[in-house]
C-alpha cells in the first residue's frame, strides 16, 4: 500500500492560516468565556449509503443530536458526523491500530507497528463484533461505513481537510470494523508493572519490596520461582509491547517544508506535556520512575449516585468524571443517539460506535476504574536447537509464526516474523541464555475492544437489565454505577478478570505450565451492590472490595490512594443534595491528606519567625487547594518535600535504582505514627523532618514567586495552570501555533482532590468529560468537554467549551426535542444520493 500523494500547494500555509485567522471563536482571549456560535442556516447533503433521511442538530455547544429512522442510519450518521468533527484523530487511531505508522512517518515507527501487529486481534471476527451486541456486526459495520462517506467526501476535496493532513502531505485513510475493535489505546493492565515489580524483588528480595509497597486489599505473594534468574528481566523485554501503547508523537521534519516553524529547545515549550508531566523528565531512572510515579497518582476517575432517600428531588442523582490525558482533541465526544430502540445521550470515545456514559430515556450510568489483573509476563526455556520451540509441560511445543510484511517510508518493506506460544505473543527472544519472554493477555480474548459493550447498556431500562448487559462489558475494568426512573440505584464492577490459583500476578512467572489461569471469574460474581443502605455509592479507584469477598484470586493489588473516595462519601453522607451541590461536588479542591498532615505542626518549636508564620497560615487553612489561597501552594510544596525526605531517610541507593519514591500512603503513616527506624527517640526526629521540609518549601517558594508570601497564590499562568498543547504546535510556526494551543488558564486542585488536577504545575490529565443528571427531569443535566467538539482548529466547534471548563463551569445537556430546538446552532439535513 503507497501513501496517498501530498496535498497541493494551494492548499499550503497561507491557506490554512487564512481559515484560522478568520474563525471569530479562535481568536478569542482563552481567559474569557468564548461566546457560544451563532444559529447557522440548515444543510442538506446527500450521502451514499444512508437508507433514509437523518437530521443532526447541533446545539450551541457543539453536541450534535442525530435523528435517524432506522438503526442502521443512526450508527451510520454517528460515524459520519464523528469523523467530519475529529478526522485526524481518526487517522492517528487508524494508524496506530493498523500498524501503519511505519508508512506515514518513517523506520523510526516500525517497533510501534510490529507491536501494533503483534498484539492485533486474530481471532473469530464475526464473534468478536457479535460480543458487543446482537446486531454487533451491522451497527459496527453501519459505523465504519459512514467514517468512509465522510473521508470519501473529505478526498475528492483535500481543501476540506484539517491542516494537519496539509502540514504532513497526507490523505485519510478508509476504516474496517477491525480498526474499531483495535485494544491499542485501552486501559488494559499491569504489565509493566510487573516486569517493574519482578526486577526489584531479584535485586532486593521479595519481602523488602512489599515493605516499601503498597498493595491493597492483601498482602500478595511476591516470590520470584527459582528458575527466573536476575539476568533474565534486565533487557528491554517489553519493547515491542511499550512501543504500540505509547503516544504518536510528530517530528518537524514530518512536516512540509512551508508548515515548519523555527527550531525550538525545552524553554521554548515551557509548560508543554503533550501526553503528562514527562517534557521535562529527568534522564537518570531514579527521577524518571519518581516522575512516573507521580503522575500515575494523577490517573483515576470519580463516580457517584446517590437515592432518592437522599435527593431534594425525590429522584436519584448520577455523576461521573473519568479522568484522562488533557488534550486536544478531547479523548471524549458528546453525542446523542436517537432512532427506533435508541434515544441516549452521553460521552465515548469518538472512534466507538454507541455512548459509554451517559442516560437513556429510563436511567443513567457512569464508569470508574476497578484495579484488575489482566495480563501476565511468562518466561520460557527455549531449545537451543531451534529458539521457536518451548518447553511445555516437559516437552518442546512449536511457536506459530506469522509472517508480516511492513511498509516504510524511505525504505523497502519491513519483512517480520510474529511468534506466539499457546499464551499469547512472543514479545522478546534470548538467544544467548535460551529464554523467550510472551505476554498473556485477557484482553485478547474476544470481547476485549474498550467500552464498545456500552452498546448493550445504552438500551438497558432496569437494573436486572443494566447488569444482564454489563456482564459483556470486558475492557476496562471498571466500576460500573446505575439509576433509574424507578428509583433504583446501584454498582456493578464489570471487566475480565483472570483467577491466579495460589499465585498473584505481580511478578513474571514460567511459562511452562505450572502457573496457569483457573478460567475467567463470571462478572456478575464480581463485587456489586443494589439499593445500598448507606443511600449511595461514591467510587474513585480505591479498593471497594468487600471483606469476605470469596474471589479474591480475581482481585488487583494496586489501588488509588482514598482520599477522593473518602471526600464524596463525607459529602455524600451529609445531607439530602441537588443537582448543583452534585456540580459543585465535581469541582471539589478539598484535600483530605493535607487534614493528616498540617495538625502535625500545630505545637513543633519553631524557632524561625518566618516559618513560624508559613505554620499559622498552615493551620488556619480550611484545607482547600483553590486558585486564590497561598497556603494551598505552601502545603503542596511542603507535602511534596515531606514524600523526598522520607523516601530518602527510608530507601537506600541500591533500592531507589527500583523503588525511586515510597507511596505516599507509607509516607503518611510514617509521619503519623514513626516507628523504631526513626531512631532512638522516633517523634523528635519526625518533627525536624516536618520542620525541615518547611523550610525547604520556603526556600523553593522564594525562588519561584520572590519573599512576599502574600504573593504566593496556588494558581497562575506561572504557577497551577492548564495549558493544551497541539501535537503539532510545537514544530509550527507560532503565528499558526497560537491558533492551535489553549491557555495558560489557572488552576486549583491536586492529584488527591475530586477536581483531580495532577501533581505537576501544568495539569495533563484529570476530568475532560463530566457529566451530572437529577432523574426527575433529564433535561436536568450538566456536562463538560475540552476544548471542545471538534478536533479541526477553523471549526466554532474547536474551543468554545474550554473556558468554562478551566473556570469550572458545566454547559446544560439537552435532550428533549423541544429543548435542543431551541438551542440548535446548526442543522444538516443527511438524505440518500
Amino acid at each position: 500500500m503507497s501513501l496517498p500523494q501530498p496535498v497541493g500547494r494551494a492548499c499550503g500555509l497561507l491557506a490554512v492560516l487564512g481559515l484560522l485567522l478568520a474563525d471569530p471563536a479562535a481568536a478569542q482571549p482563552a481567559a474569557q468565556p468564548a461566546a457560544q456560535p451563532a444559529a447557522r442556516p440548515a444543510a442538506r447533503l446527500a450521502v451514499r449509503g444512508l437508507e433514509h433521511p437523518v437530521e443532526v442538530v447541533r446545539d450551541r455547544f457543539g453536541i450534535n443530536h442525530i435523528y435517524a429512522e432506522s438503526e442502521h442510519d443512526l450508527f451510520f450518521a454517528q460515524g459520519y458526523a464523528a469523523a467530519k468533527d475529529r478526522l485526524f484523530q481518526f487517522e492517528v487511531w487508524r494508524r496506530q491500530a493498523t500498524g501503519t505508522a511505519a508508512e506515514w512517518l518513517g523506520p523510526r515507527e516500525l517497533d510501534r507497528d510490529i507491536g501494533a501487529r503483534l498484539f492485533r486481534f486474530r481471532g473469530d471476527l464475526d464473534a468478536e463484533l457479535a460480543h458487543y451486541h446482537p446486531r454487533g456486526k451491522a451497527i459496527i459495520t453501519a459505523f465504519v461505513d459512514g467514517i468512509n462517506a465522510y473521508i470519501t467526501e473529505a478526498r475528492r476535496d483535500p481543501t476540506s481537510l484539517p491542516f494537519e493532513f496539509q502540514a504532513l502531505g497526507a490523505l485519510p485513510g478508509f476504516w474496517t470494523p477491525d480498526v474499531v475493535i483495535s485494544r491499542h489505546q485501552g486501559l488494559l493492565g499491569n504489565i509493566t508493572e510487573e516486569l517493574a515489580t519482578g526486577r526489584a524483588v531479584a535485586a532486593l528480595g521479595a519481602a523488602r519490596v512489599q515493605s516499601l509497597s503498597d498493595f491493597r486489599p492483601m498482602a500478595p505473594d511476591l516470590t520470584l520461582a527459582a528458575d527466573i534468574d536476575s539476568t533474565f528481566l534486565a533487557a528491554d523485554i517489553l519493547r515491542l509491547y511499550n512501543a504500540f501503547r505509547g503516544p504518536l508523537r510528530f517530528r518537524r521534519e514530518d512536516l512540509r517544508p512551508e508548515f515548519r516553524g523555527p527550531e525550538r529547545t525545552a524553554s521554548d515549550m515551557a509548560g508543554r506535556a503533550p501526553e503528562g508531566d514527562d517534557a521535562d523528565a529527568p534522564d537518570d531512572g531514579a527521577a524518571a520512575e519518581a516522575a512516573a510515579r507521580r503522575e500515575a497518582r494523577s490517573l483515576g476517575s470519580n463516580n457517584w449516585v446517590v437515592g432518592p432517600a437522599l435527593s431534594q428531588s425525590g429522584f436519584p442523582l448520577l455523576a461521573n468524571d473519568p479522568h484522562r490525558a488533557i488534550s486536544v482533541p478531547s479523548l471524549r465526544y458528546w453525542a446523542h443517539l436517537v432512532a427506533p430502540g435508541w434515544d441516549v445521550i452521553g460521552g465515548g470515545e469518538p472512534v466507538l460506535p454507541g455512548i459509554s456514559i451517559g442516560h437513556n430515556a429510563q436511567g443513567a450510568w457512569g464508569l470508574t476504574i476497578f484495579e484488575t489483573d489482566g495480563e501476565d509476563l511468562l518466561v520460557y526455556e527455549t531449545d537451543p536447537a531451534d529458539p521457536d520451540r518451548y518447553r511445555y509441560r516437559g516437552a518442546w511445543e512449536r511457536m506459530r509464526v506469522i509472517v508480516d510484511t511492513i511498509p516504510v517510508k524511505g525504505q523497502r518493506p519491513a519483512i517480520v516474523r510474529h511468534r506466539y506460544t499457546r499464551h499469547g505473543p512472543v514479545v522478546h527472544q534470548d538467544a544467548t541464555r535460551h529464554r523467550a519472554f510472551a505476554v498473556r493477555a485477557a484482553w485478547m480474548e474476544v470481547g476485549g475492544a474498550p467500552y464498545l459493550a456500552s452498546l448493550r447498556m445504552d438500551q438497558a431500562t432496569t437494573w436486572a437489565e443494566f447488569r444482564a448487559a454489563a456482564r459483556y462489558s470486558h475492557i476496562p475494568a471498571e466500576n460500573m454505577i446505575w439509576a433509574d426512573r424507578e428509583g433504583h440505584i446501584g454498582w456493578q464492577v464489570v471487566g475480565i478478570a483472570p483467577r491466579r490459583p495460589g499465585w498473584s500476578g505481580l511478578v513474571p512467572v514460567p511459562g511452562d505450565g505450572r502457573f496457569e489461569w483457573n478460567g475467567y471469574l463470571d462478572i456478575l460474581e464480581r463485587p456489586w451492590v443494589a439499593d445500598p443502605a448507606a443511600g449511595f455509592v461514591a467510587t474513585a479507584n480505591s479498593d471497594l472490595t468487600p471483606r469476605g469477598y470469596p474471589y479474591m484470586d480475581a482481585i488487583g493489588f494496586s489501588w488509588a490512594e482514598p482520599f477522593r473516595w473518602a471526600r464524596a462519601a463525607e459529602v455524600l453522607a451529609a445531607s439530602r443534595h441537588t443537582l448543583g451541590d452534585m456540580a459543585r461536588l465535581q469541582f471539589d479542591v478539598v484535600a483530605l491528606d493535607a487534614r493528616e498532615l498540617v495538625p502535625l505542626l500545630r505545637d513543633l518549636p519553631i524557632a524561625s519567625a518566618r516559618l513560624d508564620s508559613l505554620r499559622g497560615r498552615l493551620l488556619a487553612w480550611d484545607r482547600a487547594l483553590t486558585r486564590e489561597s497561598v497556603a494551598a501552594s505552601v502545603f503542596v510544596a511542603w507535602r511534596d518535600r515531606l514524600v523526598a525526605l522520607v523516601s530518602e531517610r527510608t530507601l537506600t541507593p541500591a533500592e531507589r535504582v527500583h523503588i525511586a519514591e515510597l507511596p505516599y500512603l507509607k509516607v503518611l503513616k510514617a509521619l503519623t505514627v514513626p516507628g523504631g527506624d526513626w531512631g532512638a527517640d522516633p517523634l523528635r526526629a519526625r518533627d525536624a523532618v516536618l520542620v525541615r521540609a518547611l523550610a525547604e518549601a520556603d526556600t523553593a517558594l522564594r525562588a519561584r514567586f520572590g519573599p512576599e508570601i502574600g504573593s504566593w497564590t496556588y494558581g497562575g499562568i506561572d504557577r497551577k495552570h492548564v495549558t493544551i498543547r497541539h501535537g503539532l504546535s510545537a514544530l509550527v510556526a507560532d503565528s499558526l501555533r497560537a491558533r492551535l494551543d489553549l491557555g495558560p488558564a489557572p488552576r486549583g486542585g491536586t492529584w488527591t482532590t475530586l477536581n483531580m488536577t495532577g501533581a505537576g504545575d501544568n495539569q495533563t490529565s484529570g476530568a475532560s468529560f463530566r457529566f451530572v443528571v437529577d432523574l426527575a427531569d433529564w433535561d436536568l443535566a450538566l456536562g463538560t468537554n475540552t476544548p471542545g467538539q471538534s478536533g479541526d482548529p477553523r471549526s466554532p466547534w474547536y474551543r468554545n467549551l474550554f473556558a468554562d471548563w478551566a473556570a469550572d463551569r458545566h454547559f446544560p445537556v439537552l435532550y428533549t426535542r423541544e429543548r435542543i430546538d431551541a438551542a440548535a446552532a446548526e442543522r444538516t439535513r443527511l438524505v440518500p444520493p
